[in-house]
């Protein structure tokens, strides 16, 4: 069953705004940002259209590493709040050369070190594997951000492909990332769309600067 949807979260407009090899030939940063980092195939295209609800805006393919510039999404809410979402190539894929994944990470860092209007990171990860080391380089690459750096950065976690499990594993399965990870983790499903909301409750009070949001675990039955 399809979760309802918040006026709030609704989407009044979406649609893609600019695609870059490189952070320097952005759109101008003009509206807040949000990046959403994760690695190949972990599911960040089904995850970007439906926070945007539009099916289509971002490409997703069976095919890891399809993601290989930097995609912005200008995106505004039913109430008028505008933010930008940005797909971030996916990092991990071994079969690609050596040379490409080193330009790759290069263009992930020099977009999350330089940009001055990203407020806050998605860390997507996979509901039924967790974070691994790459995610825990992220983890303290934003911390050693924070500390050199007065501007506010957020870590969202979001785990996908919730559905993928057993529904007697998804809340046990989500204790144990929000263990690993330190941190609350967001279950999110693309098939029912579960974690939605809670997502976009996290992405709104990085905007607008409230308390860090509590733990994204589903209710018990």
């Amino acid at each position: 069953m399809r979760q309802p949807i918040d006026r709030a979260t609704r989407i009044s407009d979406a649609a893609l705004v600019g695609s870059s090899p490189d952070s320097e030939s952005l759109p101008p940063p003009t509206l807040i940002e949000v990046a959403l980092v994760g690695r190949s195939n972990v599911g960040k295209s089904s995850l970007l259209n439906a926070l945007t609800q539009r099916r289509g805006l971002a490409r997703t393919s069976r095919t890891p590493g399809c993601t290989r510039q930097l995609n912005v999404f200008q995106v505004r809410c039913a109430d008028g709040m505008a933010v930008r979402l940005v797909d971030v190539p996916g990092y991990g894929w071994a079969r690609r050369s050596k040379i490409e994944r080193a330009q790759w990470q290069a263009l992930i860092e020099g977009y999350l070190t330089q940009r001055v209007s990203l407020r806050a990171i998605i860390l997507i990860v996979d509901a039924r594997r967790g974070p691994g080391e790459d995610e825990r380089q992220l983890v303290d690459f934003v911390r050693r951000r924070r500390v050199a750096e007065p501007r506010r950065l957020e870590l969202i976690w979001v785990a996908t492909k919730l559905d993928k499990l057993a529904p007697a594993r998804r809340r046990p399965a989500l204790e144990e990332l929000c263990r690993a990870a330190g941190a609350p983790v967001v279950g999110f499903s693309a098939a029912t769309g579960d974690g939605r909301e809670q997502i976009w409750g996290s992405i709104r009070r990085s905007i607008l600067g409230a308390a860090p949001p509590g733990a994204g675990l589903p209710e018990r039955a």
